[in-house]
């Protein structure tokens, strides 16, 4: 999620389009946030690590 959020966020930066930008951050967001919770070893949407 984090890879995808990235990818979006470069090809909306590449091609000026705002909703990849907005999409890729909001992935970005999400992505970092699952990795601390799985790093930190709380249960993550029912799965005890996020990869």
């Amino acid at each position: 999620m984090i890879t995808l959020g990235v990818l979006l966020l470069i090809l909306g930066f590449l091609f000026d389009i705002g909703i990849l930008w907005t999409l890729g951050i909001i992935l970005l967001v999400i992505g970092v946030i699952l990795f601390i919770l799985g790093s930190i070893g709380r249960a993550v949407g029912g799965r005890a690590h996020y990869w």
